[in-house]
Formats: C-alpha cells, sequence, structure tokens
C-alpha cells in the first residue's frame, strides 16, 4: 500500500521524461519515410551544429561559473557571514522566485531594461554612456547577463543548506590548534565544500544547456542565436528547415550531454554526503 503513493510521480516520470526520451532516441534513427538511417547521427558533425553545441556549452559554462561564484558569496554571507535573520529570509524567499523566473517574462524584464531602449540603457545615455553598439542584449554576453539572472538564485538555494551543515566543531578545532580564519577554509572548509561546490555548478550548467524560452524570447530564434534548443525547434517546426530526423538527433546529443552532467552531479553530491 505504501508504493501506491508513489504511482502518480511513477506515471508522470514516464509520460513526461523516460518515453518521450525513448522516443527521441528512436526517432534519431529513422528518416523522413520511417526506415532506419545513420544519416541523422552523421549529419551532427555539420559546421553549424558542431558550432551550436560549441556555443551553447560555452554560454553554460560561463553562466554556472559566474552565476555559482556570486550564489556562494551570497549564500556565505546570509549563513556562515552572520547577516541578520532578516536579510536571510529576504534573500532566501528572492531566490526562491527568481530562481523560476525564466522564459519570456524573464526576456521581456531585460529588454525593458537593457535593450536599446530600455530604462538603464536610455539612464546611462543621458549619462553620456552608450552601451550599443558596443554591447547588444542580443549577444553571447547579453544572453549571458539573463541566464546569470537566474543562477545565482540557484546557487544560494542549494548552497545555503550545505554552508548550514557545517559543523561548529571542525572550525573549533582548527582554531583550538593554532588556524587562522583563512587556513581554516583552505584546509578544512573549502575541501568539504568542494563536491557540493562543484556539484551544483555541473547543475547550473545543465540548468542553462537546457534552457530555451529565454534565447527565443529574446533571439526570436533568429540567426544571430546558436543555441542548440533555438536549433531543435527549427529543424522540428520549420517550414524551410524542418528535418525531424535531424532535430530529433540534436536532442539526443542534448540528452547524451544532460546524462552526463546529471551523473556528475549525482557522484559529487554523494562525496558532499561523507560528512553529513
Amino acid at each position: 500500500m505504501a508504493w501506491l503513493g508513489v504511482v502518480p510521480f511513477l506515471a508522470f516520470i514516464v509520460a513526461f521524461l523516460l518515453w518521450p526520451a525513448a522516443s527521441i532516441v528512436v526517432r534519431s534513427f529513422l528518416d523522413q519515410q520511417g526506415r532506419l538511417t545513420l544519416q541523422n547521427i552523421a549529419d551532427l558533425s555539420q559546421p553549424f551544429i558542431v558550432s551550436s553545441y560549441i556555443y551553447t556549452i560555452e554560454l553554460s559554462a560561463v553562466t554556472a561559473a559566474v552565476g555559482g561564484l556570486f550564489g556562494l558569496l551570497l549564500a556565505y554571507a546570509i549563513t556562515v557571514g552572520g547577516l541578520p535573520s532578516w536579510a536571510r529570509a529576504g534573500l532566501l524567499g528572492f531566490s526562491g522566485v527568481a530562481s523560476n523566473f525564466a522564459g519570456i517574462p524573464l526576456a521581456f524584464a531585460f529588454i525593458a531594461t537593457l535593450g536599446q531602449l530600455g530604462l538603464v540603457t536610455q539612464w546611462l545615455k543621458g549619462m553620456g554612456v552608450s552601451l550599443y553598439p558596443a554591447f547588444s542584449l542580443y549577444s553571447f554576453w547579453g544572453l549571458a547577463i539573463t541566464y546569470v539572472y537566474f543562477q545565482i538564485p540557484l546557487m544560494v538555494l542549494i548552497m545555503a543548506p550545505a554552508l548550514d551543515a557545517m559543523r561548529r566543531d571542525w572550525r573549533e578545532a582548527a582554531e583550538g590548534l593554532g588556524a587562522t580564519g583563512w587556513q581554516y577554509w583552505r584546509f578544512v572548509g573549502l575541501p568539504i565544500l568542494l563536491p557540493a561546490i562543484l556539484g551544483t555548478m555541473a547543475l547550473l550548467f545543465g540548468n542553462a544547456f537546457g534552457a530555451h524560452a529565454t534565447a527565443f524570447a529574446l533571439t526570436g530564434g533568429g540567426s544571430q542565436s546558436s543555441v542548440v534548443t533555438i536549433l531543435i525547434g527549427a529543424q522540428i517546426s520549420s517550414d524551410a528547415l524542418a528535418n525531424p530526423g535531424l532535430g530529433n538527433a540534436l536532442a539526443l546529443g542534448m540528452i547524451v550531454i544532460m546524462t552526463i552532467t546529471i551523473g556528475l552531479y549525482s557522484w559529487l553530491q554523494r562525496l558532499s554526503e561523507r560528512w553529513k
């Protein structure tokens, strides 16, 4: 009877994760007539597809690194740093909302703020500083800044409990042996937290790698963006570029990368749990 409570969850996983993933794998090896083929996989070596994967991996890595660094500093400030409880509650509450604020609303917010006619852009222009054309919200760094908005809060939400779990007696023991605060973090704190930090950054990488709506809303799916998810949509639904087999092959490549990312995250999480 205890398993009955898990049935809806298992049904959801099968219907919206396992079955679509299996369908993608099968359709990656079928041509438009439904015959077995390896051409879709071979087409992944085309230069524009390789550059799209590289572009998306670089974008995901940059936003994971920047979001991870600043998110870790914020998480440290509200836990070990000793900020007042109201600041901790406010930051965690905001992080819970901001980490899920993505897609079209996030893209519109940044267009209204940093677009060519955005509030900040016009304010800087009035002060004699012109963002455009040196900077563009629709370029690589524009997308990176937008992605970092939801990467930092996610890092805060995951790392705050990990920092709270650091035992006080570890620091007391280090200080009793004459260690300074820097030496404690260098030789005790950071080595213990490193698997959790790297694992969370791997999760941030996967979070950015699978993002679609934000990039599509910012760029309109135009050629200035080489994000893989937009390319998949073009191959599956476009009238001119429609090639469902290649689109599924692209999605299969994403599944492989995401599987590696999740596997790395799970392994690092197991390492971090040794200290609990």
